[in-house]
């Protein structure tokens, strides 16, 4: 593939080689390739009808569905740039996703998750001076814009200017800033990083992939939307993530790909109604510790399951091993970097390189790092070394032959009495005890030591330990300053903060383990 690829070419190329083959099963619609591209066109002709083009902003506010995907590939036709906006935010956090974009136009869906949308962008809309266009899915309002459409000559006119390094998308990620950071990603960026990882993943065109993240995500939206479309294989999606609806997707859609980070797998695996014997699954990836890798191949049946390291400013793959190595070096985590990627380990206070197999802060310089923050220029050079390495905030280590692993946030790391100890340590060996579904760790003050382990456990559904069972059964198997000081058996994470692709929110959490702890 030529990286002057732009969506477009993609779009067309499936619907010319494989049109009435399924491209998308999405909340009860399913659509071929000529389908989604028709679907795509429909969409670029209103935007244009709009006044929207090449460079705009669109905001876009919806549940994973059919509309979603129409609308992304249809702005993308005509060099718009979508702002996919976090389900889950609140007026003000709309507002402000918005408006730092000022995005011309935002389609939305009425009402998602008992939450209404459109009322939420009407309290904001007075604040959004550049909003000319709010326009709700399944309204007359909807039917009224795409029904506003110029011509076909008109949108080829359009698409022949859009490039591949025109920005595509604005991904909003959470960091150490008040505000969510506006993460520039190209056409080139997102779909060769796509190219990237469907080839390690092995992925052919008659594969069905159920993506369990959101599509707001670059988990959901390169990884998954857009590995399907670099390769023609059909994306499955439910609007959004539960356990027991997915795994009633991949029966039911025979899905022979999946992909997801520990709490995702977690969660299909402890469910009540998990059978191996109703899955079809091949391959995928997920972002996992080497327990749960073990469990995904052995409980799930995943053989050809890799491992993923990635972050959205790097659009968002690093490294991902490949689905021909030996199974139990895929297990084992760590992987090489795409090729064209610079990776080294440098020491976070001085950016100096460090030795092979010591742990550092994973430095990345090349063709998947983002063109910058939106807006933000200060921030924007923070992230980057005076030599150009993009700074991701995350430890890890790289041995000798260029396997990558991520050992955890440096800003999560906890100090215990001059040691440093990553959570992911002792979640990875608290998640392989049996009863055990899913299990995370924060650090909270200690008068003696400074910092002390704080663990918080869900159990899987029937499963029966008490607290002190299970630190009796985790002292042989951890060094004495990685021991829990604290550990609380928890009924979910949900009420204490998940973000919508599945992760735990460690904020939220040591917020929870002080009050209850009264620390």
């Amino acid at each position: 593939m030529s990286w002057t690829t732009r969506l477009s070419d993609l779009l067309d190329a499936n619907a010319a080689q494989r049109g009435d083959a399924e491209a998308l099963v999405a909340d009860g619609v399913r659509l071929t390739h000529a389908a989604l591209r028709t679907e795509a066109r429909g969409v670029a002709r209103s935007l244009l009808a709009l006044g929207i083009g090449r460079g705009d902003f669109v905001g876009l506010l919806m549940g994973n569905d059919a509309n979603w995907v129409a609308s992304f590939y249809g702005a993308a036709l005509i060099g718009a740039v979508t702002v996919p906006v976090n389900t889950r935010f609140k007026p003000p956090e709309i507002g402000f996703a918005l408006g730092r974009a000022g995005c011309k136009a935002v389609l939305l869906a009425g009402r998602f998750l008992n939450i209404d949308f459109a009322a939420a962008v009407a309290e904001v809309r007075g604040e959004l001076p550049e909003l000319r266009h709010v326009v709700v899915a399944g309204t007359p309002g909807w039917d009224a814009f795409r029904a506003r459409a110029v011509d076909d000559a008109a949108l080829d006119v359009a698409m022949a200017l859009v490039t591949a390094e025109d920005v595509l998308l604005v991904q909003y990620t959470s960091g150490t800033t008040a505000h969510p950071k506006g993460v520039l990603l190209t056409h080139h960026n997102m779909l060769r990083n796509a190219t990237a990882c469907a080839a390690k993943l092995g992925v052919r065109p008659d594969d069905r992939y159920l993506n369990c993240r959101p599509f707001f995500h670059v988990a959901g939206s390169t990884l998954s939307l857009l590995v399907c479309l670099v390769t023609g294989a059909v994306m499955v999606t439910p609007p959004t993530f539960e356990a027991g609806a997915a795994l009633d997707l991949l029966e039911r859609e025979r899905c022979t790909l999946t992909s997801g980070n520990d709490a995702i797998f977690q969660l299909l695996m402890s469910h009540p109604r998990f059978d191996r014997a109703r899955l079809h699954l091949r391959g995928g990836w997920a972002a996992a510790g080497p327990e749960t890798m073990r469990r995904i191949v052995e409980d799930m049946g995943v053989q050809d399951l890799c491992w993923a390291y990635g972050l959205s400013e790097a659009s968002p793959n690093v490294a991902l091993s490949d689905h021909r190595e030996p199974v139990e070096a895929r297990i084992a985590g760590g992987a090489v970097p795409h090729a064209g990627l610079e990776v080294r380990i440098a020491d976070p206070a001085t950016d100096a390189p460090l030795p092979a197999g010591q742990a550092g802060e994973i430095q990345v310089r090349g063709w998947s790092v983002m063109r910058g923050y939106l807006h933000d220029p200060e921030n924007t050079q923070r992230a980057f070394t005076p030599d150009g390495f993009l700074r991701t905030g995350d430890l890890g280590t790289q041995d000798a032959d260029g396997r990558l692993r991520m050992v955890g946030r440096i800003k999560d790391v906890i100090r215990v009495g001059g040691e440093n100890v990553a959570p992911a340590e002792v979640e990875e060996v608290l998640s392989a005890h049996p009863a055990v579904a899913l299990a995370q760790v924060v650090g909270v003050p200690d008068a003696r030591l400074g910092e002390v382990v704080a663990a918080f456990v869900q159990l899987r559904d029937g499963a029966a330990v008490t607290e002190a069972a299970l630190l009796d059964w985790l002292k042989p198997r951890l060094a004495n300053f990685r021991m829990p000081r604290h550990l609380a058996i928890v009924d979910g994470f949900e009420s204490i903060g998940m973000t919508a692709s599945g992760k735990v929110q460690k904020v939220k959490l040591r917020a929870h383990a002080l009050a209850v702890l009264a620390l």
